[in-house]
């Protein structure tokens, strides 16, 4: 776990997901990426070594002077695996160039949006290995 934990640090993370992608989507859906409620940040969660399951966090952060309502991120699991500016696909791919030499990936899927605070919300990726 430490050794996965260390290799999808903050830093990699924001180069495989760059904080820019939350005003290009937010662009791309209103028009003006200043019209987003709020900031997309992927976090490494865990590795489950039995499951051989990478566990990411696709953080909600709420904007200063917006409201993160439940009720518009709740359908965002399957909004954000089709959407091209967030490119699920492309965020797995980056994953398996980094695992090159020790995993291939069988499957990735996203989870159910958790409410962990007013002004944070999260939506579970979880990266299938071989």
């Amino acid at each position: 776990m430490t050794e996965m934990q260390t290799l999808f640090s903050d830093d990699l993370c924001k180069k495989i997901f760059p904080p820019a992608r939350s005003d290009a989507f937010f662009d791309a859906l209103f028009g003006d990426a200043q019209e987003g409620s709020y900031d997309i940040e992927l976090k490494f969660a865990g590795f489950d070594q039995a499951a051989k399951e990478l566990h990411f966090e696709l953080n909600l952060h709420e904007r200063p002077g917006r409201c993160l309502a439940c009720n518009l991120t709740y359908g965002l699991p399957d909004v954000f695996s089709r959407h091209p500016v967030i490119n699920i696909k492309g965020v797995v791919q980056e994953v398996e160039k980094i695992l090159a030499d020790t995993y291939q990936i069988t499957g990735w899927s996203l989870g159910t949006t958790r409410s962990t605070s007013k002004s944070l919300h999260q939506i579970p990726l979880v990266i299938s290995l071989k």
